[in-house]
């Protein structure tokens, strides 16, 4: 490995002051980095003159970010692979519970799997990449469906027909499933209490993409017999930082002052 240019991290970290404020000024940038005010402005200088930063309308001692991050961070996304991302944070998860791990997304009412990893135990859940569920069945829909709005759910789901159900646990009324996605909205997480395998429970986290939009989500699948309060518990958190950090993949931020 060469030997880190000073110059480059002080520009980027000039760049990074960005990804918690629309607009700084000089002044402001000087004060955060604790750098002279000569190499601040020659660095801004540098950076304005290759569309990295522009000026303020009205403000010229102000800046924000320029068109030429947004090309390259559109050409970052247009790089990303969900499938292949996923798979990458899910070998992770899978690893601290050893149980199985899969990413899916929505497609009408359905939710199709797009990467998943076992678990070593031989007796495990048994889906494959590509695998179609009822999306109101599972902890991975009922997480992407508590996304949508009441129109669209409307839409999907008419409030004057039952659901089809795939074990005596299922969620069948319109009703019902609109209380629940509430509870998945209020608490963050999704869970699948024997209702797609009258054998398994779930847990399910939102992943979202740099955007903000919940684009996928995340989930643990665990025979009844592995499962308790417990573990409920800690696979709930393990699946949700696992979620996080897929989000992260994505170009998420969470939070984060935007003054």
């Amino acid at each position: 490995m060469g030997r880190a240019v000073p110059a480059v991290s002080r520009a980027l970290d000039i760049l990074e002051l960005f990804l918690d404020r629309s607009s700084l000024s000089a002044p402001d940038i000087t004060e955060r980095l604790g750098l002279p005010r000569t190499t601040v402005h020659e660095l801004i200088t540098t950076l304005v003159d290759r569309s990295y930063l522009i000026p303020v309308s009205g403000q010229p001692t102000r800046y924000r970010l320029g068109l030429r991050l947004f090309q390259l961070g559109s050409v970052f996304a247009d790089q990303l692979d969900l499938a292949h991302e996923g798979r990458e944070v899910a070998l992770k998860v899978a690893a601290e519970c050893d149980e199985t791990v899969q990413v899916a997304v929505l497609d009408g009412t359905d939710v199709v799997y797009v990467a998943k990893v076992d678990s070593t135990h031989p007796v495990r859940m048994v889906s494959a990449v590509g695998r179609r569920l009822p999306a109101h069945c599972t902890g991975l829909g009922k997480m992407l469906l508590s996304e949508l709005s009441e129109e669209a759910l409307d839409a999907r789901y008419p409030r004057d027909r039952d659901l089809p159900g795939m074990t005596p646990n299922s969620i069948t009324s319109p009703a019902r499933l609109r209380t629940r996605l509430t509870e998945v909205r209020e608490l963050g997480l999704a869970y699948d209490d024997c209702e797609s395998n009258e054998a398994v429970r779930c847990v399910a986290a939102p992943v979202y993409d740099h955007t903000g939009a919940m684009v996928a989500a995340m989930s643990i699948s665990v025979p009844t017999l592995r499962w308790n309060d417990d573990r409920r518990r800690e696979w709930g958190e393990l699946v949700r930082r696992g979620a996080m950090g897929l989000s992260g993949r994505l170009g998420h931020r969470s939070g984060g002052d935007r003054s």
